[in-house]
């Protein structure tokens, strides 16, 4: 990079220490290291919990999506709209989690359940989160160093240090500065500012990608130049690129509904804001907050797409994967005979720049392609490809009409294969390197975006995107590593303790286990940051603890009957039967399927499958197969929370003895601050609009404004006109391609680039304002020594002396 795109990546960074530096003295207790002390506004809340919530690594995975479906996938995410903006308008779950003032997850389930249950939970929440947690450092260096094209060792006093460590360490090592020095007030006051200064950047970053492509001459011929059943725009005609159904959409929101606030990685928030009411607003501003961030990321894949796979940057292209085919050889093969690496690298930049527009589209695009050509800066060829067969049908001489097997390929060139059949065939046919292939294609998917994006990218502006994409590394390092530290003397070392911490002494012990999950990150991304199935990886230590901890916790905040024996056996069956089928998923073909042959048990076992799956065809099919395990991932997740629900719900009923005191442990009622009962909304229409709305007689002028103008943009705009009116047009007259190229151009462009316009001046504002306060509040709050996250006969030690003179003065003390 240029000097002065390191002066916008340098200067910002100085500017988040300097703060963070600055606010580790509003520290006075362990709320405050926790939860900075329970007096976030809504702003803070809004962009700080936005900015911790969307890491690098989520960012390389949105765009490789976007890179590898377009727009068309995206459009059915729509039809989860309405249950979002229902979360988020009534507060579901957050808002009842804020009212028990637990600073911890475990010690909300202390309250409400156990100590022991406290316990177990946290060793699985812990195992879970930390090791989940574990390949976030290599992502984020790995990221840095194709970005920056950093060399793979560096010469440090005569010692190859690899670059790879040393990115890791100063970026864990300014996080871990970060949360040492004030926990969840720096955290929160440095997320704020990142964000804040992030908002004018991704401006920047939006303006370039727009005045460099043009969206009708080249970014729409690209995304129209793919095969049937592989549109990059025409949602009705992605067959090939998503296994979705109606059923698949159902699960979604059952499990949202059932799994809510199940992650755990950034619960110094959902505890930080002044009031649940103020926490709840807080998520409703977030419907607002995203405005160019999504909007910039999604630009990022189109605009990949369009500089990698258009002629008008053939050249340009070429460069860029030979540049990543190199680096990423380099990677995952070191120990590589050098002269076999040049023979490999001569190949790669033996690939010729494709020059022509190779298309397998249907004939009416082809049309609109040619269209395309008159109005392009380099004249080029329009090229038909001939389909790919399958070797049945390539052997047979002819397709055969509708084959399975052909119609599971996927048709639409692809400029990035020849690398990878290089990669392939040299690597593949060494026996201490085979295994290194997936992980190859792996890093190199993930890196095409980054290295396209450095290529394009004037100075100035490349240094802006390395700044953001720094600042959203950083926040989920900070967020992540003080959650799960925390988790570790919140709910497993301080439950065990029959007299309390002194502050002193448990402030030192969790920046001491904090430090460990960050050594932990280190180790086990150094030496396992090649993982060839990252999202398997993902997926079972996520399921250890979010497979059977939605029912304890959803159940736990609403229904009185729930019982601590039904928490249990929610907890480690939901875990048991998600991680079984992770793993029968993932090595089905290679043991399982064998085993069953070998046993006999293929045909009794398909037999059994079928007739379960029979009554729901066509929506699910089990169907024996040896090289795929019969049950998909949706499947197994709605099983898992269907049995955990059912089992909680089930075991809760036969082992309750008397109802758990719920107003107690939200503060509501005798036990508020108040001490006035709750009152209930008569049921009327208006009543129950308001309800659905989330508006009660704690809302403002300014808060209903505020949710009647998310509930219509939200629902009204984003889901009834341009999700189900399209669907009912596209019911009775099918839109052509184009047409939805226009469609998406005014969504996600258009529309969202004007809410972007708005909400960046208005959140900057707003968030500037409430850091403000934020500060003022900190340094008026007194420490309360008592909370300290301890429960005492399932009530918080802080709230313990009031609930007995309140139960006192109702008749209820003993």
């Amino acid at each position: 990079m240029h000097w002065i795109d390191w002066l916008f990546v340098i200067i910002p960074l100085i500017v988040v220490l300097v703060i963070a530096l600055k606010s580790q003295r509003y520290v006075k207790g362990v709320a405050d290291f926790l939860t900075a002390g329970r007096v976030a506004g809504r702003y803070v809340v809004a962009v700080a919990g936005g900015e911790a919530g969307l890491g690098l690594i989520s960012v390389v995975a949105m765009v490789e999506m976007y890179y590898n479906c377009g727009f068309a996938v995206s459009f059915w995410g729509k039809m989860t709209g309405p249950i979002g903006l229902l979360f988020a308008l009534t507060g579901y779950c957050t808002y009842r989690f804020r009212e028990t003032k637990a600073m911890t997850m475990g010690q909300f389930l202390e309250i409400r359940y156990s100590r022991s249950f406290r316990i177990v939970a946290a060793v699985l929440q812990s195992i879970s989160g930390i090791v989940n947690y574990g390949l976030f450092p290599a992502v984020g260096a790995r990221f840095l160093i194709y970005f920056l094209d950093l060399p793979l060792y560096v010469n440090l006093f005569g010692w190859h240090f690899p670059t790879f460590a040393l990115c890791m360490i100063v970026f864990l090592g300014i996080a871990l500065t970060i949360i040492t020095l004030g926990g969840q007030v720096t955290i929160m006051v440095t997320d704020c500012i990142q964000g804040i200064l992030s908002y004018p950047m991704y401006v920047v970053i939006v303006a370039f990608i727009l005045l460099k492509f043009s969206w009708s001459q080249e970014m729409v011929p690209v995304m129209l130049n793919r095969a049937p059943a592989e549109s990059f725009l025409n949602p009705f005609d992605i067959a090939k690129l998503r296994d979705f159904n109606l059923f698949y959409v159902l699960v979604g929101v059952f499990m949202s509904v059932t799994h809510r606030m199940t992650w755990s990685g950034a619960q110094g928030y959902n505890a930080a804001a002044r009031t649940a009411h103020e926490q709840k607003i807080g998520g409703l501003l977030g419907s607002w907050r995203s405005g160019f961030s999504v909007m910039m990321y999604v630009l990022m894949a189109v605009a990949a797409i369009t500089y990698l796979n258009h002629p008008d940057y053939a050249k340009e292209a070429k460069k860029v994967r030979t540049q990543l085919a190199c680096k990423t050889l380099d990677d995952v093969a070191p120990g590589l005979n050098p002269q076999i690496r040049e023979a490999i690298r001569t190949q790669y930049k033996a690939v010729p720049p494709e020059t022509k527009m190779k298309t397998a589209a249907s004939p009416e695009v082809i049309q609109e392609l040619r269209k395309g050509v008159e109005h392009s800066k380099v004249k080029y060829e329009i090229e038909q490809v001939v389909p790919i067969y399958c070797p049945k049908c390539q052997a047979a001489g002819k397709p055969v009409l509708n084959c399975p097997d052909c119609r599971k390929i996927a048709q639409s060139p692809s400029l990035d294969k020849p690398y990878k059949q290089i990669t392939a065939q040299t690597l593949g046919g060494m026996k201490e390197y085979r295994g290194k292939v997936g992980t190859y294609n792996t890093i190199y998917g993930q890196m095409l975006v980054p290295i396209a994006m450095r290529e394009m990218l004037p100075i100035g502006v490349t240094g802006i995107f390395c700044a953001i994409m720094i600042f959203l590394l950083v926040s989920t390092d900070t967020t992540y590593m003080h959650s799960w530290g925390s988790i570790l003397v919140q709910d497993l070392i301080l439950p065990f303790r029959k007299t309390p911490f002194t502050p002193k002494q448990q402030l030192t012990l969790l920046r001491l286990c904090i430090t460990g999950v960050c050594i932990f990150a280190f180790c086990f991304s150094f030496f396992f940051s090649q993982v060839d199935y990252i999202l398997m990886f993902f997926a079972i230590t996520g399921a250890i603890w979010t497979s059977g901890a939605g029912p304890v916790i959803v159940f736990g905040l609403y229904w009185r009957r729930g019982t601590t024996a039904g928490a249990f056996v929610s907890l480690f069956a939901g875990s048991g039967i998600a991680i079984t089928g992770i793993l029968l998923q993932n090595n089905w073909a290679g043991h399982v399927y064998p085993w069953l042959v070998e046993m006999g048990w293929v045909e009794p076992i398909g037999n059994f499958l079928s007739a379960v799956s029979r009554p729901f065809n066509p929506y699910i099919v089990w169907i024996m197969n040896p090289s795929k395990f019969p049950i998909n991932s949706q499947e197994i997740a709605f099983i898992t929370g269907f049995l955990s629900v059912g089992l909680y719900v089930i075991v809760s009923l036969l082992t309750c003895k008397e109802p758990f005191n719920i107003e107690r442990m939200l503060h509501r009622g005798i036990y508020s601050e108040t001490g006035k009962p709750v009152e209930k909304t008569p049921f009327t229409l208006k009543a129950i609009g308001k309800k659905l709305i989330g508006i009660d007689q704690q809302y403002t002028t300014g808060d209903k404004i505020l949710a009647w103008s998310v509930f219509i943009y939200s629902f009204v705009y984003g889901t009834l006109l341009t999700f189900v009116a399209v669907l009912i047009w596209n019911a009775i007259s099918p839109w052509p391609d184009l047409w939805w190229a226009h469609y998406f151009f005014w969504t996600h462009i258009m529309v969202s680039g004007l809410i972007g316009i708005i909400s960046t001046v208005w959140f900057m504002i707003g968030g500037s304002i409430d850091l403000y306060r934020l500060f003022r509040d900190l340094d008026k709050k007194q420490a309360n020594l008592l909370d300290d996250g301890r429960v005492i006969g399932h009530v918080s030690a802080a709230d313990l002396a009031d609930v007995e003179k309140v139960e006192k003065e109702a008749g209820k003390g003993k």
